[in-house]
């Protein structure tokens, strides 16, 4: 039986998530479904930076590296965003960006299995860490590989030929989601590592890095994190690899003793070693703030909100756009999904930009997907229900055949 609107006020009257809600801005009259590119602000986030602008930055100066933990802020945020991945305090740091961070976690693995030379992929791995593997095979010139599978071929690929397993777990475009415990399963018996690329998954979907046994992950804290634009990204390296693991790319914040100044390199201990140089602090700062909003959030309750919210979606596209040629990306069944929804779209491009123009936020992704994200630690039901009625609005009365919508923006 098709779910009304009127079921989604109710489940939302009902929602144990929802308090969460309030603790963003959330602009007036939009339905914001983009999280999985960049997260609603945090209320409490402009209120940390202006503190820190007008107070740290201001009147502080250079002593708020010590008086208000600027220097501290990497492991500070690292601890926080641990409890969502299921790992603990000094196994995850927040630096640079993921791209960074897939170099500093690749060279250290790689160093790690010496004998071997095939980094293991799939074709749905976001691109920027498939260039971070070419380029790094290329620059080492020594036989180092990257291969490409299909998504669903991963596990079946893995043999002792294999060094580096490096995918991410929620595919940015269909949501499909790798089972990173078997997959972690298979490497280990092959003598291989494991690096997860968690930019889809964390804040979106339950993350359990040290039950699946994976080595190193990596992420970004601008999607469902919240942290705000260009906010940066986070390592995990597992504590078995705590005093063995180095990365090619050094610096001093990474250093033991970093206001020792030596002139030689001598790694900290830990997850800490994967600094490199001096880290943004009003970024750290307004992440630290969006990640208290977390403090409280049951990840389990979570995660079954925004399967909800992507059944309601997808049954309404289903129900009302079907004639239109849409087709679901990715798996149905949701155990399988992240948190977010695409569908194939003729034109997708510019119905996109017709939705957006009614202020139903999506993005697009090449070369016919229309992206929606469902951020559950803030999004409703009768929003997925309103998106998914507007969408078919725009289908049906072929408002998205505007010229306007059709000029490509730099940023889909």
């Amino acid at each position: 039986m098709m779910i009304t609107r009127a079921d989604c006020l109710a489940l939302d009257a009902a929602d144990p998530c929802a308090r969460h809600r309030a603790k963003f801005h959330v602009p007036q009259g939009m339905i914001y479904l983009d999280g999985n590119s960049l997260g609603l602000m945090p209320e409490a986030a402009a209120e940390r930076v202006q503190t820190a602008l007008r107070q740290e930055w201001a009147e502080d100066l250079i002593t708020s590296w010590n008086k208000n933990g600027w220097f501290n802020l990497p492991q500070t945020t690292g601890d926080k965003i641990a409890r969502l991945l299921g790992a603990a305090p000094g196994q995850v740091i927040v630096a640079d960006t993921i791209s960074v961070n897939l170099f500093k976690v690749l060279t250290a693995a790689l160093k790690l299995r010496p004998g071997r030379k095939l980094i293991l992929s799939d074709h749905g791995n976001f691109p920027s860490d498939l260039y971070v593997a070419q380029g790094l095979a290329r620059f080492m010139a020594d036989g180092h590989e990257l291969r490409n599978v299909a998504p669903e071929d991963v596990e079946a690929a893995i043999d002792d030929s294999i060094a580096v397993v490096m995918v991410t777990e929620v595919d940015y475009r269909s949501a499909r989601r790798h089972d990173m415990k078997a997959i972690t399963r298979k490497a280990h018996a092959a003598g291989a590592l494991v690096i997860c690329d968690l930019a889809h998954s964390a804040g979106a979907i339950p993350v359990t890095l040290i039950a699946d046994d994976i080595d190193f992950a990596v992420g970004c804290t601008y999607k469902y994190l919240n942290g705000g634009p260009g906010a940066p990204a986070f390592i995990f390296v597992h504590p078995r690899h705590h005093a063995s693991a180095e990365s090619a790319l050094v610096g001093w914040w990474g250093h033991a003793d970093p206001f020792s100044f030596s002139p030689e390199w001598s790694p900290a201990h830990g997850v800490t070693r994967m600094q490199c140089g001096t880290q943004a602090i009003l970024s750290l700062t307004a992440l630290d703030a969006a990640l208290d909003v977390w403090s409280d959030a049951d990840m389990a309750a979570l995660h079954a909100k925004g399967q909800a919210l992507s059944r309601i979606f997808i049954a309404g596209v289903e129900a009302r756009c079907g004639k239109h040629g849409l087709r679901l990306a990715g798996p149905r069944d949701m155990d399988r999904r992240g948190s977010h929804v695409s569908f194939a779209c003729p034109d997708g491009y510019a119905v996109m930009q017709a939705l957006i123009a009614r202020k139903v936020i999506g993005d697009f992704r090449a070369p016919d997907l229309i992206r929606l994200g469902f951020a559950p630690l803030y999004n409703t039901h009768v929003e997925a229900f309103d998106a998914a009625v507007e969408l078919a609005d725009v289908l049906d009365s072929g408002a998205w055949q505007d010229p306007r919508y059709r000029s490509r923006n730099a940023v889909t």
